[in-house]
C-alpha cells in the first residue's frame, strides 16, 4: 500500500512541477457528465482536472514547494487543476463552467509559488487572454514609434519642399484680394 501512495504522490508531484499553477475546486454535487464536460472544456485551453486524496496532495504540495497554508484549503471534495498553458484561460473556463452550472466552487489556487484564494482567481479569469494582452503590450510599444514617424515624415516634406514655394503662395493670395476693392 506504501508504493502505491509513493507512486500517486510522485505522479501528482510530476503534474504540479510540470504546471506554473494550480487550482483547487470543491465539485461536490457535480455529476459525472458534468465532470466530464468540464474536463473536455479545460483539455481545449491546455489544462486537466484530477481528483486525489487530500492527503496525496498535502504530501506532493509539501515536496514542490507549496505554501503550507495551501493544506488548510484541502477539504471535502477537491479536484486538482493543473495545465502547462494559461491560467487566466483555464480560470475563464472554470469561472464560465461554474455561472452555467453552479458547481463547481472554486477553493484556492497557487500561482508561481504564491497562494491565491478565491477572489484573486475569479479576477484572473477577468483577464484578457495572453494573446489579446501581448498584441495591446505591442500596440503600445509601437505608438510612440508611429507618432515619431509622422512628426520625422512631416519634418521632411517641410524639408523636401522649394523653400520659394511658400512665399510665393503667400504672395498669389494678396494680389487677388486686390481686385476686389477695386471692383467695388
Amino acid at each position: 500500500m506504501k508504493a502505491e501512495k509513493t507512486l500517486l504522490i510522485d505522479d501528482l508531484l510530476r503534474r504540479v512541477n510540470a504546471s506554473p499553477f494550480l487550482l483547487v475546486v470543491d465539485y461536490t454535487g457535480l455529476k459525472v457528465d458534468k465532470f466530464a464536460e468540464l474536463r473536455k472544456r479545460l483539455t481545449g485551453v491546455g489544462a486537466e482536472i484530477h481528483v486525489f486524496k487530500n492527503n496525496l496532495v498535502k504530501k506532493a504540495a509539501e515536496k514542490a514547494g507549496y505554501p503550507g497554508e495551501l493544506g488548510n484549503h484541502l477539504t471535502g471534495q477537491s479536484a486538482y487543476v493543473t495545465g502547462v498553458k494559461d491560467v487566466c484561460a483555464t480560470a475563464k473556463v472554470l469561472k464560465n463552467f461554474t455561472a452555467e452550472f453552479e458547481k463547481p466552487v472554486m477553493k484556492v489556487g497557487v500561482l508561481e509559488g504564491s497562494l491565491l484564494d478565491a477572489a484573486t482567481i475569479k479576477t484572473l479569469a477577468d483577464l484578457p487572454s495572453r494573446e489579446v494582452l501581448l498584441s495591446q503590450l505591442l500596440g503600445v510599444l509601437q505608438a510612440p514609434a508611429s507618432a515619431l514617424a509622422r512628426v520625422l515624415k512631416a519634418k521632411a516634406d517641410l524639408d523636401g519642399a522649394p523653400a520659394e514655394s511658400a512665399p510665393v503662395e503667400a504672395e498669389a493670395a494678396p494680389a487677388e484680394a486686390a481686385p476686389e476693392p477695386a471692383a467695388a
